[in-house]
């Protein structure tokens, strides 16, 4: 084995993300048959009691692995085009000219330029990704909201275009998986929560996944702590909400094993067929929600260290949570990390956010993770 697991550097390394102000984290790596769990820090800063490896977490975007999934089991069945307009399906929605422009696979890829809706659900986001403009008081103010998902597309695509239909860098945009959601729906005949359930999850052996109903995680789990730059301090518990204002593009609460599990499940080719997943592994460059540039796929991106092999997967943050899975291209070697606080970063004074020890800590457990 090339880089088998280091128990001990892992645990040096999750330690040091602790110790560099994260409340709690815990994570899973595999290598072929190793696995090595680990967790440091507390779930609840006021109680301290501990977080463990095996809490379920809300995992923000990696559900839009699951999303984009479901979507090409449904282009393997006939039933969607992935270079059909989105128009012919849901012209209502996308209606015009923008509806015969943007395709399938331009949503799942973030190439269609359509604006993000968050910032006009959330009025306190405003100026979303101007951070010094924006506050955290919508995040209080829509804990227990029940958002329509239609009204949320509307106002992403109203909103001032972010670039032209298949135009690359494309713009990651929550609107794009909104109207993926609806796609299913309409396909299928069925809730995208339902199909997705019995598809993706179920098929993967996920047993401890879920898209939930309503605002609270079941079973055992962190409180979610969000510190909006620094404008939230100490930073507030999040971890009742509720998450229609993403629906099943980043709902998903699930474990590190069971993320593990999916991304493994899917790389073999077990979710969707190697041609579909060829198809996800295409990547454009498209402009993170943080600003910075990324190869994606369809639901996917690839990491990559210097001289190593690719790992593919998906992070994913909500209010207070956040969630990282790679697996390596052949499969053996995994990893999945979970956080319990968010946008720990203070803001400098031209609005941008400062380096944190954090920042560090966690890209050096990611490298002991995924390289050895």
């Amino acid at each position: 084995m090339k880089n088998p697991l280091d128990s001990a550097a892992l645990n040096a390394a999750i330690e040091d993300v602790h110790r560099a102000g994260m409340p709690g984290l815990f994570a899973e790596v595999r290598d072929g048959d190793q696995v090595w769990l680990g967790a440091a820090g507390v779930a609840d800063v006021v109680t301290g009691r501990p977080v463990t490896a095996d809490m379920r977490h809300r995992v923000g975007s990696i559900t839009k692995t699951f999303t984009a999934a479901a979507v090409l089991q449904q282009v393997e069945s006939g039933q969607i085009g992935l270079d059909t307009p989105i128009g012919r399906y849901l012209p209502k929605l996308v209606p015009g000219e923008r509806g015969d422009a943007i395709t399938v696979r331009m949503l799942i890829n973030h190439t269609s330029g359509l604006a993000e809706y968050l910032p006009y659900a959330y009025p306190s986001l405003k100026a979303f990704p101007a951070l010094a403009d924006t506050g955290p008081q919508s995040l209080d103010d829509h804990r227990l909201t029940r958002f329509d998902p239609v009204e949320l597309i509307e106002m992403g695509v109203t909103a001032p275009a972010v670039g032209t239909p298949g135009g690359t860098p494309g713009v990651y945009s929550n609107t794009n998986y909104l109207l993926l959601v609806q796609l299913l729906e309409q396909v299928t005949g069925t809730t995208a929560e339902r199909y997705i359930t019995r598809n993706i999850i179920e098929r993967a052996g996920l047993r401890d996944t879920e898209l939930p109903a309503g605002p609270y995680v079941d079973g055992p789990h962190s409180q979610h702590y969000e510190a909006w730059f620094g404008m939230i301090d100490p930073p507030r518990d999040y971890s009742v909400y509720d998450m229609s204002w993403v629906g099943p593009s980043a709902s998903l609460i699930s474990t590190v094993a069971d993320l593990n599990r999916f991304y493994g499940t899917l790389l073999a080719g077990e979710i969707v067929s190697p041609s579909s997943l060829a198809q996800m592994q295409r990547t454009v460059p498209v402009i993170s929600q943080e600003g910075r540039t990324i190869g994606y796929g369809l639901g996917l991106h690839p990491m990559e260290g210097p001289g190593q092999g690719t790992f593919w997967g998906h992070g994913g943050t909500v209010w207070g949570g956040g969630a990282l899975a790679m697996t390596r291209a052949d499969g053996k070697r995994q990893m999945a990390v979970a956080v319990n606080l968010q946008r720990w970063n203070r803001l400098d004074s031209s609005g941008k956010p400062q380096p944190h020890p954090i920042d560090a800590a966690l890209a050096a457990l990611y490298r002991v993770a995924m390289y050895g």
